[in-house]
């Protein structure tokens, strides 16, 4: 996944992950996708007071696994398909997967954990 992306008038915020300081825009996505690691997530999680799971871990690498495929970040529709397979549909559904990423479900929460684009669509 490469990109790095700037915009100058942005509002931008940073985080630091073993010593470096990231640069994120104003809702914590990266602005340099390459800056991405499981230590990133884990400190983003500790800031968003989620506790990371196997099955956000499951998701985030869903997450990353698509968008390095196609470019793109992965449909709701897709992932609900995906993880019904996975785990029934129990969990495998809209409402579980924003309960466990409660800040925007996997689609605003689990993209930013996963260091991919904010999106299409959101301002």
């Amino acid at each position: 996944m490469a990109g790095k992306i700037y915009y100058p008038n942005m509002q931008t915020q940073t985080t630091v992950v073993n010593g470096i300081e990231i640069l994120l825009d104003g809702e914590g996505y990266l602005l340099d996708l390459d800056q991405w690691s499981e230590d990133f997530v884990q400190v983003r999680a500790d800031f968003e007071e989620l506790v990371l799971t196997d099955e956000h871990w499951e998701i985030i690498n869903y997450i990353r696994h698509y968008y390095e495929q196609n470019n793109v970040q992965a449909p709701v529709r897709d992932m609900i398909k995906h993880f019904k397979k996975k785990w029934g549909k129990e969990k495998g559904n809209t409402r579980y997967l924003h309960q466990i990423f409660p800040l925007g479900g996997p689609q605003k929460q689990g993209n930013r954990l996963a260091g991919v684009r904010k999106p299409k669509g959101e301002h």
